[in-house]
């Protein structure tokens, strides 16, 4: 893997600057990288890893797993883009060896929404044929950051380099 984009991942919070140390490149070359990264649709954003286990009210997210039957012509491809185009389905995945084909996250208020989000948006889909779905409970790591509060776990998360 590239060794900006590893950084990248890691932190949107590094500035051309420390990139550019850690690599032991020019600032100029990073910045160039970068926008090469954006030009190709390598880099199609950043994000704040949140953990919303601690915000009240956060609402409920739920993996919602749906078999369908592809179209001759797209694949999966028509029904993953009319899938993610919902407000609340956070991403969208297409499985592999799996008894369902596509994946979705899923943000709701409540258990309630998305089980009416599930039952009368997903469900009715033209070539979905079934779904299942299960409730995050607990975040314990997402984007490679873990979520426990552990002493130890902060210390796995400082970068070394």
């Amino acid at each position: 893997m590239n060794k900006l984009l590893e950084l990248l991942s890691r932190s949107a919070e590094f500035t051309t600057a420390q990139l550019a140390t850690m690599l032991g490149v020019s600032e100029d070359e990073v910045k160039q990288q970068i926008a090469d990264y954006k030009a190709k649709g390598i880099i199609m954003g950043t994000t704040t890893l949140i953990n919303w286990d601690k915000v009240p009210e956060a609402g409920v997210m739920a993996l919602i797993e749906l078999k369908v039957t592809p179209k001759a012509e797209t694949g999966f491809d028509d029904i993953a883009k009319i899938v993610m185009s919902y407000d609340n389905v956070e991403s969208v995945y297409l499985a592999a060896s799996s008894r369902y084909d596509l994946i979705a996250m899923v943000k709701g208020s409540t258990i309630q929404e998305i089980a009416e989000f599930v039952s009368k948006r997903l469900s009715t889909l033209d070539n979905v044929i079934g779904t299942a779905t299960s409730f995050v409970l607990t975040h314990y790591k997402s984007g490679g950051v873990s979520f426990t509060d552990n002493e130890e776990d902060d210390e796995q998360r400082s970068l070394i380099l």
